[in-house]
């Protein structure tokens, strides 16, 4: 590059720094809500990149070839839709409308826009993200790279460092994370303030290779990213000193502007006309640098095969789900699994087994695993992250943010209850079903035996969004023929009579219970219906309302989970415009190591309390 090219480019992206400063200025005030100054610091990175750096076509931001950016800092959205308006996608004007009820330039970036992958906002998730698009390039031969945009007080989420680890662990040089080091956090400083070293020591002894630039020169910026881009052994972190406010005289690093907007009048106006004071009035033209396609598209999936088990057979629900995940990723090349350490618990082994390059091992950082396989999912893979259901708990705001994001995950938690016995309460997921329900648009599965947990594992793959499948540890014997069709949303009626004067709903391990439950009511002459629940959510209410009309309205629900939020809960909230009596046994107290079947016993979920609860109802 000339020296005169050199010139005009730095002038060039000064100009688109600036420009978009004034752009986050202009509509915060508009707002009335805001981080202007938190998008005034990171104003020259995002020049820089979208400038110069990224190669993408600014008509289509969806392209797969495009190199792919996230905005970790998520509450600098407006620089980002401010970068795309000086990009041609986003007519100016249209920022005047940030954060309207019926605008899509909401106060954090989310995929509602195009140019969006994922949610953000909820600081430390992006580099996770970020992982997971950088596994899902490699896996497609695209050589495109993926730039992550954090700020320095996220660095404090220990969900960073659990994806830096995983990034140098998997040898991620198309992975190229920007640290926005503007030394403010939103009530105090930050940890490390302006301590440049200690973050390139940090970020070094993770792996990564550490760029310390200034983040107001975009020279040095794009001796960076040009570095990052010829390392293909390491990810790459830029670590780029800025001031909070950059360019507003009465904002610049100082305390107390985090998340205010400017008021309207004179001090929006002097920061304004102070940045405007600042740009060179010199005419440069800008051209997109576009995408290359590459890689290679996804094979067209194969019709999985149905499981081989007959009645009778005996297994745990997590073995299933590993076999059936198994024969999905050889029909399906999009399907990928991630694991924490547990692969040899969840059965996730078995897809290494078959398919090792899409297999990923996340080691014990449940955080980043949903996180990259959010990542994955914005690729266009169908990603199955399973641990236990209990650390999954620990996930649980990624988990939230793949709602928002309606990201195509499948999470799969194994072990769940107390049924799985003497490893104690600190193992046993008791409050998995209340987490994932509480998530307006995630599918709920609960599976009982396996043929039920093959099928679960299939419609997890197949339905779009996010998708929780509950399975047990316990070997529990095969009561559905191979043939037998399940659906999201629809139960199984599994006993039933014109003389039921009750309903027995539940699902798992407990739906054994049931069943012996309902043998010895039979015995006595009190016939009740037993349902096996599968689907959580969506709930079967058209099943449940004429259960209700065939048994006078009398239920019991029956759950190894915690009484708020289970299955209890989801048929409380089914029938809660009917006349009904719900009589919940769940898991009322805090419990204790002993044999699966003794546990059931002791917190009230065994067949016994089932016949004592049913005896005291009719």
């Amino acid at each position: 590059m000339s020296t005169e090219t050199a010139k005009s480019l730095v002038t060039l992206l000064d100009d688109k720094a600036n420009l978009m400063r004034i752009h986050s200025i202009r509509s915060t005030t508009e707002a009335g809500s805001g981080h202007p100054t938190s998008c005034a610091s990171a104003a020259e990175i995002m020049s820089a990149l979208f400038f110069s750096v990224m190669r993408y076509d600014p008509n289509d931001p969806a392209h797969p070839d495009n190199d792919f950016f996230v905005l970790s800092k998520g509450h600098a959205a407006p620089l980002l839709y401010a970068a795309w308006a000086e990009a041609g996608l986003i007519p100016k004007e249209e920022l005047l409308r940030l954060r309207k009820i019926d605008s899509d330039l909401e106060g954090h970036p989310s995929p509602k826009l195009p140019f969006v992958d994922v949610a953000t906002g909820s600081l430390g998730q992006g580099l996770s993200a970020g992982v997971g698009m950088a596994l899902a390039a490699r896996l497609d031969n695209r050589d495109h790279r993926i730039h992550v945009l954090m700020g320095d007080g996220e660095s404090a989420e220990g969900s960073v460092w659990e994806a830096a680890a995983m990034a140098a662990d998997e040898r991620l040089g198309n992975l190229c994370a920007t640290v926005d080091v503007n030394r403010l956090g939103q009530s105090e400083p930050t940890m490390l303030e302006h301590d440049m070293k200690t973050y390139r020591i940090r970020w070094e002894a993770f792996g990564w290779q550490a760029l310390v630039v200034d983040g107001h020169d975009v020279a040095e910026l794009l001796e960076a990213y040009e570095k990052a881009a010829a390392t293909s052994d390491k990810p790459t972190v830029v670590l780029a000193q800025t001031y909070k406010g950059r360019g507003i005289e009465f904002a610049e690093d100082k305390d107390g502007w985090h998340g205010k907007p400017f008021p309207k009048g004179e001090k929006t106006d002097d920061a304004v006309a102070a940045i405007e004071a600042r740009l060179s009035g010199e005419a440069v033209d800008w051209r997109p640098k576009l995408p290359v396609s590459n890689g290679r598209a996804p094979a067209n999936p194969r019709f999985p095969p149905g499981p081989g088990y007959a009645v009778g057979d005996s297994l745990a629900t997590r073995q299933a789900f590993g076999a059936a995940l198994a024969a999905l990723a050889r029909a399906d090349s999009r399907v990928v699994a991630l694991d924490g350490d547990v692969k040899n618990s969840t059965f996730t082994q078995d897809i290494e087994k078959i398919a090792p390059q899409r297999f990923f091992q996340g080691f014990i950082a449940e955080q980043n695993m949903v996180g990259a396989a959010i990542g994955l999912a914005a690729r266009g893979k169908i990603p199955f992250a399973a641990s236990f259901a209990c650390f999954l708990t620990r996930a649980y705001d990624f988990m939230r943010m793949a709602a928002i994001s309606s990201s195509n995950i499948k999470l799969v938690g194994t072990h769940a209850g107390v049924s799985i016995g003497e490893d104690g309460a600190s193992q046993m997921g008791l409050e998995d079903l209340a987490m994932t329900c509480a998530e307006p648009n995630y599918t709920v599965l609960y599976p009982s035996d396996g043929t039920s947990a093959w099928r679960a594992t299939q419609l997890a793959a197949a339905t779009e969004g996010p998708v929780y499948v509950r399975t047990s540890r316990p070997k529990t014997p095969v009561i559905y023929h191979a043939g037998e069709r399940f659906e999201v949303g629809k139960c199984k009626v599994l006993r039933q009579s014109p003389d039921d004067c009750l309903a027995i709903v539940t699902g798992g391990v407990t739906l054994f219970e049931a069943l012996a439950a309902h043998d010895e009511l039979a015995k006595e002459g009190i016939a009740v219906r037993v349902i096996d629940l599968f689907s959580v959510q969506p709930i079967d209410r058209q099943a449940l309302l004429q259960t209700a009309e065939a048994t006078g309205g009398r239920f019991i629900t029956v759950e190894d989970h915690y009484p708020h939020g289970g299955l209890g809960d989801a048929v409380l909230s089914a029938l809660a415009t009917e006349p009904v009596q719900v009589h919940k046994l769940a898991v009322r107290s805090i419990p204790r190591s002993g044999p699966s079947a003794s546990l059931l016993d002791l917190f009230g979920i065994s067949a016994r309390h089932i016949i004592s609860a049913a005896k005291s109802i009719v």
